[in-house]
């Protein structure tokens, strides 16, 4: 039965989305259709989780909006998304990055960003 679902959704799947992890800080672009017109509007954060797999598969963002915290949940494969761009990477040693719910101000938005070598060495 599992292969028959696979089957359908696998021309579903979008295989070019751009690779990025928890801790790494996003754009998302997503198409808002409001009446007849259509935009793109930019939600931008730091992703604090990644669930699921195949057609199934999401990831949480979190951004810090007017001192109150915003989460939102986006599929990875739907057709709404324009494109995920990554400003920063990371380094983090969690799957899930729950904690941040629990910090407060500058704090909440610290996540240990990853160097580059060749900066590190010259």
């Amino acid at each position: 039965m599992q292969s028959i679902i696979e089957e359908v959704t696998q021309d579903q799947l979008k295989p070019d989305r751009e690779k990025f992890k928890v801790g790494d800080g996003v754009r998302v672009h997503t198409r808002v259709r409001e009446g007849d017109k259509e935009r793109i509007q930019v939600f931008a954060g730091i992703v604090i989780a990644r669930k699921g797999s195949g057609i199934h598969e999401t990831f949480t963002v979190r951004r810090i909006s007017y001192g109150e915290g915003v989460e939102r949940v986006f599929p990875v494969h739907s057709p709404n998304i324009e494109k995920v761009e990554v400003d920063r990477e990371s380094v983090t040693m969690r799957a899930r990055m729950y904690y941040l719910r629990d910090r407060i101000g500058k704090k909440a938005t610290k996540v240990k960003e990853k160097r580059l070598l060749e900066t590190a060495g010259a």
